[in-house]
């Protein structure tokens, strides 16, 4: 298993669009860091008012300042820690109750599959935009709400996924072979079926984050997301859009520290998904367009080399 994942380690660096989205998300977590630890509530200190609203970039603000004279940079630093851990803990938490859900749901089987499944589609056809902003307006929770309700509405796709898996392999040799050896359906699920329902629920969280990220920037955006004075990227770009060009810094740095978080989550899931998919097909070159042209024999020659009759 070590092996395993140490060879898809290797070929996922190995591929240059999985080195550029790591890089990226390796530098967002180093800004998420400082912005924990280093800058803490800097990015809500309000040193003059009057004097520092709204300026634009310059040496002691580089990202410029919005209209409570609070420093851009700092909140966006802020900002990457919230809105990552938003996005995070909450794919963390759907994933978690997907899986199960979906594991189960598979491997059992029969008429359970069947009522757990209606169930779900009964879930699924409550559009999650529309439900976000309806339990969002009738109660302002806190930040742990916030993941947790994130958590609770995005598990839907993931145990489909997952049941998908299980049901391709719930009848294999080696899931047979467990259970005539007197494994039990928990020992089952966890070292046969899990291991091999790992790689797509891998992918499908990997591009979940971006989309979680993105989701709460607009409900941060609509004012029902993550509430002042946290500063999450939606409530930051927020702030600059009642003053539009006119304090376009605070509009262009956390809309592009959105744009690049949920860009380099989603190469890096098509990244996973190729090298973690035994399924995909890789060519060692590309084939060629078209076939080559035989070369045409003069008329001399073709009687030449043709058979006598």
């Amino acid at each position: 298993m070590a092996r395993s994942g140490h060879s898809a380690l290797s070929r996922l660096v190995g591929v240059r669009s999985a080195r550029w989205a790591l890089a990226a998300i390796g530098v967002l977590t180093l800004g998420a860091l400082i912005g924990w630890f280093v800058v803490g509530q800097r990015g809500n200190v309000q040193p003059d008012i009057i004097g520092l609203k709204n300026s634009p970039p310059s040496l002691a603000h580089p990202f410029g300042t919005d209209q409570f004279s609070r420093d851009v940079l700092a909140r966006v630093l802020t900002g990457a820690a919230i809105s990552l851990s938003i996005g995070a803990l909450a794919v963390f938490f759907s994933t978690l109750v997907g899986t199960t859900y979906g594991i189960v749901s598979g491997y059992l089987g029969g008429r359970a599959d069947t009522i757990m499944m209606r169930v779900l589609d009964g879930l699924m056809s409550i559009p999650r935009v529309l439900l976000l902003v309806a339990v969002l307006t009738l109660w302002r929770p806190g930040l742990l709400g916030l993941i947790l309700i994130l958590g609770v509405t995005g598990w839907f796709t993931v145990a489909r996924l997952a049941r998908a898996e299980v049901l391709s392999i719930r009848d294999a040799d080696f899931v047979a072979a467990a259970r005539a050896l007197g494994a039990s359906a928990p020992a089952t699920i966890w070292r046969h079926l899990l291991p091999n329902v790992a790689a797509p629920v891998i992918v499908s969280a990997t591009l979940g984050v971006g989309n979680v990220i993105a989701l709460e920037a607009g409900l941060s955006y609509l004012g029902i997301g993550a509430q002042p004075p946290t500063p999450s990227w939606g409530s930051i770009f927020l702030d600059g859009v009642s003053y539009g060009l006119g304090a376009w810094w605070v509009l262009l740095f956390p809309g592009l520290a959105i744009v690049a978080t949920v860009l380099a989550f989603n190469v890096l899931g098509d990244a996973l998904r190729d090298v973690l998919d035994p399924r995909q097909v890789h060519l060692a070159r590309p084939l060629p367009e078209s076939t080559p042209e035989l070369p045409r024999l003069s008329p001399s020659r073709r009687a030449a080399e043709s058979p006598n009759v």
